[in-house]
């Protein structure tokens, strides 16, 4: 039977200090190989930017010494001010790079990439939230690369239908929305999002595009277990079948605290409970993010995992 947590909202100075140790499941040692140096100087070569570098991912060293990457579009300053992200943010951004798509596209070649995640910075600056910037890649790695499969790791768009449709007319063979935490945490980590639109956009790419849907979420910023509970209910009502859990970690002092550290046997549980709910794949540990072994949500799972 699950158990119920409750969490203060206001953390005593001596609670803080216990959660800023880390515990010992969270201590990673990292390694660089000739792959990683290679990966690195090949995404500098085309003037790329990733989402492993950009939001500060863990698991770089790991997937950059296995020659994978996850390619961050629109570059790599976001105009939402999320408390839990690690990537700049700024209101007044340059208009997009227009050689980007087909600088991803090369770069997928040259690595010879089966499975490919894309993902990028929230540009609610531009009209239509650089979706066109979105469909123009998928493109490009579709002409140079016809037997990768792609993932998409999208924003909300501010729920614009036109956005959406433009990206998920494509047809990629995973569409990936974040709805990051539980509700209750929005207005602490998240207040430029709303909970229900994510799950919308989850809904439309299942129930409307017949898409493979795919979602992530953090722990330990305050939320409890019953609410992850419902979270993964809600997610699952919408026809998505693909979730990853990961433990959030606080970039930077200027972030949002860690509220706990929540243990692998904790992770067992969220995911047990997801697949026994119907959901396909779920990542849930520690370390897990993203694109946390991303190909094993296409039919084709022997293609080259991509892990941030």
């Amino acid at each position: 039977m699950f158990y119920t947590e409750h969490h203060s909202d206001k953390l005593r100075a001596s609670d803080y200090m216990k959660i800023q140790r880390k515990p010992d499941w969270l201590k990673l040692r990292l390694s660089g190989t000739a792959q990683f140096a290679s990966t690195r100087k090949l995404i500098a070569g085309y003037g790329l930017n990733t989402v492993c570098r950009s939001a500060q991912c863990p698991n770089l060293h790991e997937c950059w010494s296995s020659g994978t990457a996850t390619f961050l579009l629109l570059g790599n300053t976001c105009t939402r001010n999320c408390r839990f992200c690690a990537v700049g943010t700024k209101k007044d951004l340059p208009p997009p790079d227009p050689n980007e798509a087909e600088n991803v596209a090369q770069a997928v070649r040259k690595m010879k990439l089966t499975h490919v995640v894309l993902t990028s910075v929230t540009r609610d600056d531009l009209s239509d939230g650089g979706s066109r910037a979105w469909t123009e890649t998928i493109r490009k790695i579709r002409e140079s690369n016809p037997d990768t499969t792609i993932e998409c790791l999208i924003p909300d768009f501010r729920g614009n239908l036109d956005a959406l449709d433009r990206v998920m007319q494509l047809r990629p063979e995973v569409l990936n929305h974040n709805v990051e935490t539980v509700p209750s945490c929005y207005a602490s980590v998240r207040p430029e999002a709303e909970y229900r639109q994510s799950l919308e956009v989850l809904r439309l790419a299942a129930s409307t595009y017949g898409l493979q849907a795919k979602s992530g979420l953090m722990v330990g910023l305050g939320e409890t277990p019953e609410e992850v509970f419902e979270v993964l209910d809600d997610l699952v009502a919408c026809g998505c079948r693909h979730i990853t859990i990961g433990q959030y970690l606080q970039p930077t002092k200027h972030h949002y605290p860690v509220q706990r550290y929540v243990p692998p046997e904790k992770f067992d549980q969220y995911r047990i409970y997801a697949l026994e709910k119907g959901c396909t794949t779920v990542q849930s540990g520690p370390y897990v993010r993203s694109s946390y072994h991303a190909a094993e949500c296409v039919e084709n799972k022997h293609n080259t995992l991509t892990t941030t």
